[in-house]
């Protein structure tokens, strides 16, 4: 994979660098977010790794610049930060994964790779099948565009993700659990409230403004698409 890392430790990032090379990815490195951004701008990337505390522009910033601009290239967050309310503000902002420091480079190269596979599983569904159809609800991977019964609904590039997943899998029950690892590439995590938050917001834009609702709730199992 060609991976964008932004990372401004010194010691940290030609380690991460080296690493990854020696795994056999192309690395771009950059210390500065800006260039970061600009490069990712400009160039295509099949992953990008963030660092959130970089100085001036940091990778928090970057990624909310990309996914306003539609790129959906999929983030990893490195960070000191590991609080709950921080990892739910990097998943909000378009993040896919998250990884807290210190960590070991095995996790690293595990999550990364993960993310790859997930990458690949995603453009070879979308080859066969790029627009979604669910009764008067039509979702385009394509251009990103969302619409019930013509009307345009803005979406954010997590909840185009969740929505991607639902549609997929119409009338069948998806648990939270299914939602966190498919969708976010986590672990279980009892603590975490980003799949209830992102439910909620997708189905205040998809169900709420139109009289039918397509996304169902079942109490202490799960959510229902459909069907």
């Amino acid at each position: 994979m060609r991976i964008l890392l932004l990372e401004d430790d010194k010691q940290l990032g030609p380690w991460i660098t080296k690493g990854l090379r020696e795994e056999g990815h192309v690395v771009d490195h950059f210390d500065d977010g800006k260039d970061a951004l600009m490069a990712a701008m400009g160039q295509e990337f099949d992953l990008l790794i963030l660092d959130r505390m970089v100085p001036g522009l940091d990778g928090l910033a970057v990624l909310k610049s990309l996914r306003a601009s539609k790129n959906s290239t999929p983030a990893l967050f490195l960070t000191a930060l590991g609080e709950i309310d921080a990892r739910v503000e990097g998943f909000e902002a378009g993040g896919d994964d998250y990884l807290t420091k210190p960590f070991a480079f095995a996790e690293l190269s595990a999550r990364v790779g993960a993310l790859g596979r997930r990458r690949e599983g995603t453009d070879t569904e979308a080859a066969v099948q790029t627009t979604l159809r669910y009764a008067d609800l039509t979702l385009d991977l394509l251009t990103r565009r969302c619409e019930r019964r013509g009307q345009p609904i803005d979406l954010m590039a997590k909840e185009i993700k969740l929505l991607e997943y639902l549609m997929r899998r119409p009338g069948r029950l998806v648990t939270r659990t299914m939602l966190l690892e498919q969708v976010w590439d986590m672990s279980f995590d009892p603590t975490t409230s980003v799949v209830e938050t992102h439910i909620s917001r997708l189905r205040a834009k998809i169900d709420k403004p139109f009289k039918e609702a397509l996304l169902r709730t079942r109490r202490g199992e799960g959510y229902v698409f459909g069907g």
